[in-house]
């Protein structure tokens, strides 16, 4: 997998965090990971703000919905209406099998919508995928 491409996990329950962890350590996955427990966290990461470093193209965003504070697709509408950010590559894994946020999600332009379901389980498939995605797409560097 491309080392330059870094992920950014939106989480905010710290056991769906270290299955993240676990699956991208089992698949042998060194990409740079940084974690941030909500919406407004993760936007400060992507703006560079509030004392944290920014992050540089190129990256994925691994969303989940249900967040304090600023939840997913709140998250969405600011990224997608952010001119620096628009264009960033999303994947929601969430709990959430709604229809309504599904098609909420779909309309914020994400590149998929994961349910998480058998977390440990889920998380390997997912991690598997976005880890083939990142193979064969390419990505802008700004």
């Amino acid at each position: 997998m491309d080392n330059s491409v870094k992920l950014l996990l939106v989480e905010d329950d710290e056991i769906d965090v270290m299955g993240i962890r676990r699956a991208l350590k089992s698949m042998k996955i060194v990409n740079s990971l940084c974690i941030a427990r909500d919406g407004i966290e993760a936007l400060e990461y992507l703006r560079g703000e509030n004392g944290k470093e920014k992050l540089e193209q190129p990256y994925i965003i691994l969303l989940d919905l249900n967040m304090p504070r600023m939840g997913g697709l709140e998250f969405l509408e600011e990224v997608r209406k952010d001119e620096k950010l628009q264009k960033s590559t999303i994947f929601v894994m969430t709990t959430s099998s709604d229809e309504k946020d599904i098609c909420a999600a779909y309309d914020k332009n994400i590149a998929g919508y994961i349910v998480k379901s058998k977390a440990e389980e889920t998380f390997l498939e997912a991690i598997n995928m976005i880890g083939h995605y990142w193979k064969i797409v390419e990505f802008p560097q700004q």
